[in-house]
């Protein structure tokens, strides 16, 4: 069974920094903490509009609202904010 996560936005640090290859992600139908543990073993891929995907390397929890902290092989584009992400 395949999931949909949302990316709303890109990890800031303290001073303005934002890391491009690093997103919060929001999964459809989880709300706590809890329930977004059993997916930090997942890949999450996302599908850019010409057809390459970008994989995660590795996810981390944010938050006691059930977002994460997804890190990409690479930098990902700003029109990837509030796109769709493949859970696998």
């Amino acid at each position: 069974m395949k999931m949909k996560a949302r990316i709303v936005n890109f990890r800031q640090g303290a001073n303005t920094k934002q890391y491009t290859n690093q997103m919060l992600i929001k999964i459809d139908g989880i709300s706590n903490r809890e329930d977004a543990k059993k997916l930090l073993k997942k890949t999450f891929i996302f599908k850019t509009e010409t057809g390459k995907k970008i994989k995660s390397v590795e996810a981390h929890l944010h938050g006691n609202s059930g977002v994460l902290r997804v890190r990409f092989e690479k930098g990902m584009p700003g029109q990837s904010l509030g796109k769709e992400v493949e859970v696998q």
